[in-house]
């Protein structure tokens, strides 16, 4: 009796599915967990009229934004080639305060890439450390709070506190080894290196956050198979977390030289925005940095319409550069983010397989 009614049981089940079946035109019933419902496309003109008025603003915006974008680089490409030449490249600019008649661009070069270097070379490690300790010790965690909130506030304050707040800091008699001393032994606090230093506080949050949000994103699994081969916290940091994270790295790192090249508070504050670079002292590089000069960005606002130098056509030049270098990062930036699109941040399937039989060809 139990085998019938078992049999029934079969028989009901094989024969129901082409009485259940709709009466579309479907030839059958799919394997249990196939079925997938497609999601119909609902129309705009279906939308609530709020909902249409916020999507059109969206779409005017967007294309607004591109146009002002793409309004600026023709500007400064039609300003900039037109008085760009590869004299006013190489030669140092005028001593004298009318840049009009003499003089290039190459001072203000040189001191937006050695003030970037300078910035970066502190703002890189110290950035990635503390991205580190925040994700993986947070010990103790009330000092972890505090330097998170301290991050954050740095991050939204402006600049020319920054540069304020350094130049009443270096100008104590203790840093008088990292600028300029004038004869009665006062100290001038302004250099490459003051106001590197205070750049680098401009790129630390960037970095910080790039870091951190990479490694949050690594799985668990990661390191628990390290930690199952034997590996300490530090040497799992060093040898796996840190390598699979090093496209974001490098995100974090452009996006603050980006912010490093476009300042221009810190430069006229605490580097003095002259036209030349002045060292202090005999040795060549560290007099340089020990010493005062300006960047790109001061010497177009000291030579813009607005400003004193009296050559405007040599502002729309260096301004142009400026663009190129700021371009140049924001692809650095989009490539570096397609590649860990690509590759996969939080690691990829086959990179998940080999962590996972531990198979951990970077640990040595």
């Amino acid at each position: 009796m139990a085998r019938a009614r078992a049999g029934g049981i079969r028989f009901f089940m094989a024969s129901a599915p082409p009485a259940l079946a709709p009466s579309t035109g479907s030839i059958g019933t799919p394997p249990a967990g196939s079925i997938h419902v497609a999601k119909q496309r609902d129309s705009i003109g279906s939308w609530p009229l709020a909902d249409r008025i916020a999507y059109l603003l969206c779409w005017i915006v967007g294309i607004g934004l591109c146009l002002i974008a793409a309004a600026i680089v023709l500007f400064m490409l039609v300003k900039g080639i037109s008085y760009l030449n590869l004299k006013l490249l190489l030669t140092h600019p005028n001593a004298q305060p009318d840049q009009a008649h003499s003089g290039g661009i190459l001072d203000p070069i040189e001191g937006t890439l050695l003030l970037t270097a300078v910035g970066i070379a502190i703002a890189a490690p110290l950035g990635v450390g503390l991205a580190v300790w925040m994700s993986e010790y947070q010990r103790p965690a009330g000092l972890a709070r505090l330097v998170e909130s301290g991050v954050e506030m740095i991050a939204g304050a402006p600049s020319v506190l920054l540069a304020m707040f350094g130049l009443a800091l270096f100008a104590r008699p203790v840093l008088a080894f990292l600028s300029q001393t004038s004869a009665g032994g006062s100290v001038f606090g302004r250099s490459f290196l003051t106001a590197g230093a205070m750049m680098s506080l401009l790129a630390l949050p960037l970095v910080v956050a790039a870091t951190r949000e990479a490694l949050l994103q690594v799985p668990a699994h990661v390191r628990e198979a390290s930690y199952a081969l034997g590996k300490t916290k530090a040497t799992t940091i060093r040898k796996v977390l840190l390598p699979s994270v090093r496209p974001s790295i490098a995100n974090g790192i452009t996006l603050g030289v980006g912010r490093i090249v476009g300042d221009t508070a810190i430069v006229v504050i605490l580097l003095g925005a002259a036209t030349r670079l002045e060292g202090t002292g005999s040795a060549p590089l560290l007099s340089t940095l020990r010493g005062t000069g300006g960047t790109l960005t001061s010497y177009v606002l000291f030579n813009s319409p607005a400003g004193e130098g009296n050559a405007h056509e040599k502002a729309y030049a260096a301004a142009f550069v400026l663009l190129l270098m700021v371009l140049a990062l924001n692809v650095i930036v989009m490539r570096l983010n397609s590649s860990r699109a690509g590759t996969g941040q939080s690691l990829g399937a086959s990179s998940r397989w080999r962590v996972m039989t531990g198979a951990l060809p970077w640990i040595r």
